[in-house]
């Protein structure tokens, strides 16, 4: 599991992350740019850790990265603080700053070999992807769509991936029904996702890339999250259902690679052609022509 975790777990540290966070616009609280800036440089010793053997050394590595996500975590409040926004999107942008802290921890706990809170390693493994994409990258794009769109759906989806988000962490607690019941509520709000989506693929994308990036995204998303939740069933219920490797390996690249690169790739493109285009030289003033009498 670890060939196929690792990767996933590094774009999401390298990439995922600091394209989303530039995505952001709103007020910045102190630090916010040079956190990014620094991020990849914070990142790489949590990279390093996911290849060692679980050690000490290991978990001190890990630990460099997880300092970070407790960073990004209290940009969370100082945002609040200064935005002092209800609105939904805000809450889904502080589930998304709050979420990699999640994982940083579960890194640090997993790469140490010691189970947390009772959780076994190979779920502390799942669960450092699981909130870079699920917990970031889901709450992040539910926030970018309500900049795009401010409707019932919208606002659904900027509350419904963040509740579920937290209802899934909270059914790790409790049991696979609770857990279940957040998965329902996470694929409720990732459907009103894939439909705003491919509402900004018809409205928004001019170009032919952009407009597949976003197809990519949205299609992607539906399926991923239907393997989730046939997963979260199979659990509770005992029913059929894939195991946890191959959950890994649908559920949890198509949900990196397709929705969240994808997504955020496109996003990107859309906020590059948002900007204005300023001339690069100032051309010369034009004065009207005087004419000499004779």
């Amino acid at each position: 599991m670890t060939v196929l975790v690792a990767p996933i777990v590094m774009i999401g540290m390298f990439w995922v992350v600091p394209t989303g966070l530039a995505l952001l616009d709103g007020p910045r609280p102190p630090g916010w740019d040079a956190l990014r800036r620094a991020w990849p440089y914070l990142a790489a010793p949590g990279a390093l850790s996911l290849w060692l053997p679980r050690s000490t050394g290991a978990a001190a590595l890990a630990a460099v990265y997880a300092l970070a996500t407790l960073a990004l975590a209290l940009q969370a409040p100082a945002r609040l603080f200064l935005t002092r926004s209800p609105r939904p999107r805000e809450a889904a942008v502080l589930t998304a700053l709050a979420a990699p802290s999640v994982a940083g921890v579960a890194l640090v706990a997993e790469r140490a070999g010691h189970p947390l809170f009772g959780f076994e390693l190979d779920i502390l493994a799942l669960t450092v992807p699981h909130f870079h994409f699920a917990g970031f990258a889901a709450a992040l794009v539910a926030g970018l769509v309500c900049r795009a769109s401010d409707g019932p759906a919208a606002r659904c989806a900027a509350l419904s991936v963040p509740a579920g988000t937290l209802l899934v962490l909270a059914g790790y607690f409790v049991d696979d029904w609770a857990e279940l019941a957040g998965a329902v509520v996470l694929t409720a709000g990732m459907a009103a996702v894939a439909v705003l989506t491919l509402r900004e693929r018809r409205e928004l994308a001019a170009d032919p890339l952009t407009r597949a990036l976003l197809a990519v995204s949205a299609l992607v998303l539906v399926v991923t999250m239907l393997l989730a939740l046939s997963w979260a069933l199979g659990e509770a219920t005992g029913l059929p259902h894939l195991s946890l490797t191959w959950t890994a390996a649908t559920h949890g690249l198509g949900n990196a690679l397709g929705f969240a690169v994808c997504g955020l790739l496109a996003r990107r493109r859309l906020r590059a052609a948002e900007l204005p285009a300023h001339p690069t030289t100032t051309p010369p003033p034009v004065h009207p022509r005087t004419e000499i009498p004779a």
